[in-house]
């Protein structure tokens, strides 16, 4: 089978296949020549498959794309095996020929005419295969000597750094804490010592007067004081 004159890309029809869905397949028609090239399309089941274009011509070295679609399948054959074929016939013609101009006589075969035919069969593929999955890459990812492991079991300086930004701030949140409960307990110290030299002061205006609410106030200034240094013992402690 000679094929001076097309190139045919590629050298099987491949078609995805899916069962009630019309699905297409497509060729490319190279001119290998310095002529125009008239090609026709056949195929030995015409009821099954829909060509565009059937017929053509190819300027020199130039290229033309054919459609074919398959109408939608009803059953699935045995092993995807499909028996039909496709047959593709060239020939050259005089510059300026067009589609209308192409017949059937064309592509018949008589003495001194060249007509190529070169012949397809159609392969069914799947709609949707699935993606595959390099074993390589399973293999070195499940390895526990894998540079891939190692990276992710050593920590990195900038994990080490935050660690220890973390626990400066957990030290200085503490730090701060301490220093506001001092100055508290000072502030409370200061009142205390405040109310004292007023009792003091009471005391002395008011001695002869022990009842009501001097009574009162004395024993909230001693229960206040009490308070006060069980919290500075248990805060320092």
């Amino acid at each position: 089978m000679s094929n001076t004159l097309l190139r045919i890309y590629p050298s099987e029809l491949k078609i995805p296949f899916e069962l009630k869905r019309q699905n297409s397949g497509i060729l490319e028609l190279t001119n290998k020549t310095d002529h125009h090239v008239a090609f026709k399309v056949k195929t030995t089941n015409p009821k099954k498959y829909s060509v565009r274009p059937t017929t053509g011509v190819v300027l020199p070295r130039g290229s033309s794309g054919i459609t074919v679609t398959m109408q939608p399948p009803k059953e699935i054959p045995a092993d995807y095996h499909c028996k039909d074929k496709f047959l593709i016939q060239s020939v050259v013609v005089e510059e300026g020929t067009t589609l209308k101009d192409i017949h059937t006589d064309m592509f018949s075969k008589e003495p001194g005419k060249v007509v190529e035919e070169f012949k397809l069969r159609v392969v069914y593929i799947p709609a949707n295969p699935p993606s595959p999955v390099p074993e390589e890459e399973e293999e070195e990812t499940d390895s526990p000597d894998s540079d891939v492991d190692y990276e992710l079991k050593m920590p990195s300086t900038s994990d080490a750094a935050s660690r220890q930004g973390y626990t400066s701030g957990s030290q200085a949140s503490h730090n701060e804490g301490v220093s506001l409960t001092k100055a508290v307990l000072s502030k409370y110290v200061d009142e205390n010592q405040k109310l004292q030299q007023e009792l003091d002061l009471l005391k002395k205006k008011r001695s002869s007067s022990v009842g009501g609410f001097s009574a009162l106030f004395v024993l909230f200034v001693l229960v206040f004081s009490a308070f006060v240094g069980y919290f500075m013992s248990g805060s320092y402690v």
